[in-house]
């Protein structure tokens, strides 16, 4: 719905009358790669375990879900403290219904503006702009990489008390370095800001997690959800890795007894087996370089990538004419919105094969 298409008579805020809703095109195609989901299932064990713990969960439907889920946030805390080696417990933790509750909460208990590195996850500006926050969009350079002194001067200009960072980044899919990430941490807390930290493919990625440097410093604050290596999409959960007192603010602004029984039930299930959500992780990487290889080969130009996706370019016409060639074809990618640019999701191997086998065919007419 555009602007004036609005009545006269609703009252919309008019910081939403220009925007539009958030979501990838919704196309029951045999190939679906465009939302970066694992494209593998949960395991049979997992499955089972998920059965037998809702299973249990049904038998007090009628009470509400522990508001504070404790118990979840403490499975939390300790699956972190075991891939991370940094040791926390859930007053470090706070969880909600995936990520993007996650990002509505902090610009919610925060003050200031907010600023992100663009292209980005197109969430960030979308929610800051819905809770009332004014955005500030700071260009990334030709290779989609953030140049630090240019990073340092928007924040000072902008005078923006919530920085907006994700790596690796969607949906490029390049990675800022650990180093860099202090930088912009040490730079923010000087400044009396934020650092967010969007990590919501950093399985996939073989660069240090911001994690390690909570201790040092309380501004900055780490994204994680359970929807894209876990292969847990549907069970929506996110949660935020912070200080203490970061995640007291969150509670000032939760919903009440806003994740369910169900919900909680389902992800401690999976968080004791995670070896088992996580066991395909390596074969994705590995389809990855070799989707990576083969679309070189046809002459695109594939930026390098630390996530489960690939964005690539060089192919004649634009990216929406080849997105509707390919899905005629019955394959699904995503259009992201960068001029002659498009992203691919990594699938299984049949699914890759298809994407290959149709985008070959276009591109070499």
């Amino acid at each position: 719905m555009s602007r004036q298409d609005w009545p006269t008579w609703l009252p919309i805020r008019d910081e939403l009358r220009d925007l539009s809703p958030y979501g990838a095109p919704q196309l029951e195609l045999p190939i679906r790669l465009n939302t970066n989901e694992n494209p593998y299932q949960v395991s049979e064990r997992l499955q089972s375990a998920l059965q037998s713990a809702i299973s249990k969960t049904l038998r007090n439907l009628n009470r509400y879900p522990d508001r504070d889920a404790l118990e979840l946030r403490s499975a939390l805390a300790r699956s972190i403290t075991d891939s991370t080696g940094m040791p926390i417990d859930e007053n470090w933790i706070w969880a909600a219904n995936g990520s993007n509750e996650i990002i509505q909460s902090i610009d919610l208990a925060f003050a200031g503006d907010a600023l992100g590195f663009e292209p980005s996850y197109s969430m960030h500006p979308i929610i800051a702009r819905t809770v009332g926050k004014k955005w500030h969009a700071i260009e990334r350079d030709a290779n989609f990489q953030v140049d630090l002194e240019s990073a340092q001067h928007a924040i000072d200009s902008t005078g923006a008390r919530l920085v907006f960072l994700t790596t690796p980044n969607n949906p490029t899919g390049n990675a800022l370095s650990i180093t860099a990430i202090e930088e912009l941490a040490r730079f923010t807390f000087e400044r009396g800001a934020l650092l967010v930290v969007d990590e919501a493919y950093a399985e996939f990625s073989s660069q240090p997690s911001a994690v390690s440097l909570l201790r040092a410093y309380p501004n900055l604050l780490v994204i994680r959800t359970m929807s894209k290596a876990f292969a847990f999409a549907g069970a929506r959960l996110g949660y935020l890795i912070a200080d203490p007192k970061v995640i007291a603010a969150m509670l000032l602004v939760r919903l009440p007894y806003h994740l369910s029984s169900l919900t909680q039930a389902a992800v401690l299930a999976a968080i004791e087996l995670r070896a088992e959500l996580t066991r395909d992780i390596d074969s994705i990487r590995s389809a990855r370089g070799d989707l990576t290889k083969e679309l070189t080969q046809l002459g695109l130009k594939v930026y390098p990538s630390e996530a489960n996706f690939l964005l690539f370019t060089g192919f004649s016409g634009t990216s929406h004419d080849l997105w509707q060639r390919l899905t005629a074809q019955g394959v699904l990618i995503r259009d992201v919105g960068i001029a002659n640019h498009l992203r691919v999701t990594i699938g299984t191997r049949s699914e890759n094969r298809a994407f290959l086998d149709a985008i070959s065919e276009l591109v070499r007419g």
